[in-house]
């Protein structure tokens, strides 16, 4: 177990932002309004948003614009708990980071290999990058081709993995995606046997180990549903650490000839036994890798209170509940009733 001195002040922070996390029945209220600005305006009294959307306008807001707050919203949360940590929290802190640079770099690609202006202005987020990250996101959004792009990611961790994709020919937008994820993944998986120890580094491998699995199983999913792809093409796409999924396990799933026989297979699996998506009436991965991360991040900050499974737990649900309004957001904008709305939650990860 972390230690209960070191870890006191940290974990009661942590509980105190807890009880701003929004509940089940906001959500539906947020799903019940029927207009952008509504939703606005409902933040504006959650303490979590208050601070970030108070001097906005609720009525002359567009999506990017919203998008863009509720993430400083987020960042702010993880500038919290650092300034409250100690040094040996600071360095999971520090690792957990590498997150938010990868979801950066996958948004200037996406604009970038898509001939698409950026509408985030990252500027914004640049003394909060300038504090824990050797990214320059100023130079990363100015940069106006593939090599330029690279050339402004040097003296950081990928550099050369860029430098490496960008000889390769006829690469997507998908490809880079796929590989910077392996990085991330193949990083922490590493990196937190040499940082953490005993019931910590227990704790923070069954999270992350599972998320890697729940991965693998979409990406499987998806190959079988939506393309026709081998057994060995759809291995190679796959995240290649796994947890309680063996590999010989993960081979007979991307052998399967039919989405029956994969969920089949998948009711055999430790995932399939815990009884909570219904892989019979009601097939979807999505659903399934959600309620399996939200019970495992739950537990182990509840069996764990006083270790870095405190932090990990908030910083999970924190980019859950962000992910979640975006997705409320956006479907009122669309007109989506209400129902519409809290089914699509379902499957947010």
């Amino acid at each position: 177990m972390g230690s209960l001195f070191s870890y006191s002040g940290l974990t009661t922070k942590i509980k105190a932002m807890k009880r701003n996390l929004l509940t089940d029945s906001q959500y539906r209220e947020m799903a019940a309004l029927d207009s952008v600005a509504g939703s606005v305006e409902y933040l504006k009294k959650q303490p979590s948003y208050q601070h970030i959307l108070t001097q906005t306008d609720a009525g002359q807001m567009h999506r990017s614009d919203i998008e863009e707050l509720l993430l400083q919203a987020e960042y702010r949360d993880f500038s919290k708990l650092y300034r409250f940590a100690n040094l040996s929290q600071r360095k999971f802190l520090d690792l957990y980071f590498m997150h938010y640079e990868i979801s950066i770099l996958k948004r200037c690609l996406r604009n970038l290999m898509g001939g698409q202006p950026m509408t985030l202005k990252l500027y914004h987020f640049q003394e909060f990058f300038e504090r824990h990250s050797q990214l320059d996101v100023i130079k990363l959004t100015a940069a106006k081709n593939l090599s330029e792009f690279t050339a402004n990611l040097s003296g950081t961790p990928y550099y050369a993995l860029l430098m490496q994709l960008n000889l390769q020919e006829n690469l997507t937008v998908f490809d880079y995606e796929m590989q910077l994820d392996f990085l991330y993944f193949k990083t922490m998986w590493r990196m937190k046997n040499k940082q953490l120890k005993g019931k910590e580094q227990q704790m923070i491998t069954q999270c992350f180990g599972s998320r890697l699995d729940m991965l693998n199983i979409q990406w499987i999913y998806r190959c079988l549903r939506y393309y026709s792809m081998t057994p060995e093409e759809i291995m190679a796409l796959l995240i290649p650490v796994f947890w309680h999924l063996k590999p010989e396990q993960m081979k007979k799933l991307a052998s399967c000839t039919s989405l029956e026989e994969f969920f089949s297979l998948l009711k055999t699996t430790r995932y399939g036994t815990l009884n909570l998506a219904n892989l019979e009436e009601q097939p979807n991965p999505e659903k399934l890798s959600l309620q399996v991360l939200a019970r495992i991040h739950h537990l182990t900050a509840l069996h764990e209170p006083y270790s870095v499974a405190s932090l990990n737990s908030y910083l999970y649900f924190k980019e859950l509940e962000i992910h979640r309004i975006i997705t409320i957001i956006e479907s009122i904008r669309y007109g989506l009733g209400q129902q519409q709305i809290l089914n699509r939650l379902e499957n947010v990860m």
